[in-house]
């Protein structure tokens, strides 16, 4: 193994990226650049049944969309190409050849059908069904019986009896396995292909893999992991197992749960930082020194340590997300927020799919008020909704304000203000406020409210002058208009 610290995310390209997988990736590229080591991307690719056509470029698109930058992998190449398992068969079959030549490994003939009910009859008994060791020590005749009726064997790992598997793991200390609960486990399928504990122990120690960084959910194939890297007599990379993440219900989240949105695309689209992300996934089951909790990803690769990863789950709170890309957008630029907003108004018809320069200048002037309470981009549609309408349903709250004895005074100075204002820009507005208090002597609540109620038809909002510009004064007069004559 590398004195130099080097890691690997390695996916499976099943489909989009999951916020436990970014979890994972993250983990080992801040650890990566934290200790001046490698990041490698692999693609493990040998479920070929569960394969999904373009979800490694998927995969990849949404790591970089994170900020998440490797060294080594499918597109940059490495020393250690080719990483992409399926290329790597023949690879694998040199090494479970010499499994079988030394007596570790050995060919099953048993079919579906005799392990189903070999299962069945284990459980029936209480206990926990694992492979009885049927054909363990098959000789040559027996083997070729099998092979005359056309069975194809699996290649199955000879697991020695009677050991204590002892895995030293950086977050959990040593979690002890015992061999005799395990049971002699498939390292080839008929077809030839590896299983995903065969294959990821020889290329974790073919490309020099120091710390394998995963979740909880692999620590329960870290021994049989183990025992193939004795079964060669390779060092063992250091395993960290970082906690489950859980849904904000305090339950194991699994892909199927509609209480978290689930894949790093989903959020990029609905207009999420990728800052933010980072940030908040850095800290589902990892600690910093202090109290802060906004960091950006430099700053995370300075401070990330193994040693203050939790085993205590991590629970995905949404509210928390939300209030961290917040923090973020308040902080951004508005012209980046813009163009993360636009496709969200077009979508919803608000907008068109061209924009004049002036509309777009107009738009941005839109997001600006909003950026203070928006959560994500796509949020601009409800936000904005009042900046779209021809007519206001005024709630009973807005009428009871409108129904006041002074409104109709407040409201008509106020029209004939704007009528005469020679251009429409926050400032002529705000002078047309205050000429209006000055003409009615009505000030405070008794003047704004009147004037954003029918303007906007909100009790609250934006900063009213600039609210009454962008909504335009045709917009605005005309909703004058319908209340004073309603």
């Amino acid at each position: 193994m590398s004195e130099k610290v080097r890691v690997r995310f390695a996916p499976s390209p099943t489909g989009h990226l999951h916020i436990g997988g970014a979890r994972s990736a993250l983990f080992n590229y801040l650890f990566a650049r934290s200790q001046g080591g490698d990041f490698i991307l692999r693609i493990e690719d040998t479920d070929q049944e569960r394969n999904v056509e373009d979800a490694t470029a998927r995969l990849m698109e949404s790591l970089r969309w994170l900020g998440i930058e490797w060294d080594e992998s499918v597109d940059v190449g490495g020393p250690h190409a080719p990483y992409q398992s399926m290329e790597r068969i023949d690879l694998y079959k040199e090494y479970v050849q010499r499994l079988l030549d030394e007596g570790k490994a050995y060919y099953d003939y048993m079919t579906e059908e005799e392990l189903a009910q070999e299962r069945e009859e284990q459980m029936a008994r209480g206990e926990a069904p694992k492979y009885s060791g049927r054909d363990r020590d098959l000789t040559p005749a027996q083997r070729k019986a099998y092979e005359d009726q056309g069975i194809k064997p699996v290649v199955r790992f000879r697991v020695p009896e009677g050991q204590s598997v002892i895995i030293d793991d950086v977050v959990r200390g040593n979690v002890i396995f015992e061999s005799n609960d395990i049971g002699d486990f498939v390292i080839a399928r008929k077809d030839g292909i590896p299983t995903y504990n065969f294959a990821v122990v020889i290329d974790d120690h073919l490309m020099e893999i120091s710390h394998v960084i995963r979740a909880e959910e692999h620590l329960s194939n870290t021994p049989r992991q183990a025992l193939v890297y004795d079964a060669f007599d390779w060092e063992k990379p250091r395993f960290a197992h970082a906690s489950l993440i859980l849904n904000p219900n305090r339950q194991k989240m699994s892909k199927r749960d509609g209480s978290v949105i689930q894949f790093v695309e989903q959020y990029r689209d609905l207009g999420y930082l990728p800052e933010a992300i980072v940030n908040f996934l850095a800290l589902l089951g990892w600690s910093p020194k202090g109290e802060e909790e906004l960091f950006t990803i430099e700053e995370l690769k300075e401070q990330f340590s193994l040693e203050r990863v939790s085993k205590a789950p991590a629970v995905f709170d949404t509210d928390k997300l939300a209030w961290m890309n917040n923090q973020y957008v308040k902080e951004a630029d508005t012209e980046r927020l813009t163009l993360l907003a636009l496709p969200h108004l077009q979508e919803a018809g608000k907008l068109p799919a061209k924009l004049s320069e002036e509309q777009y200048e107009w738009l941005k002037q839109l997001v600006g008020i909003y950026q203070e309470q928006m959560h994500y981009a796509a949020e601009i549609v409800e936000l904005t909704d009042l900046f779209f309408k021809t007519e206001i349903d005024y709630t009973q709250e807005a009428r009871e304000v409108l129904e006041q004895e002074h409104v109709s005074t407040v409201l008509e100075h106020f029209s004939k203000e704007l009528d005469e204002a020679p251009d429409f820009e926050p400032e002529t507005v705000k002078k047309a406020v205050k000429a209006t208090q000055k003409a009615t002597g009505y000030k405070g609540k008794q003047l704004f409210m009147p004037v954003r109620v029918a303007t906007t038809g909100q009790t609250h909002g934006p900063e009213l002058p600039v609210a009454i510009s962008l909504l335009g004064r045709n917009v605005v007069q005309a909703r004058l208009q319908q209340v004073l004559s309603s």
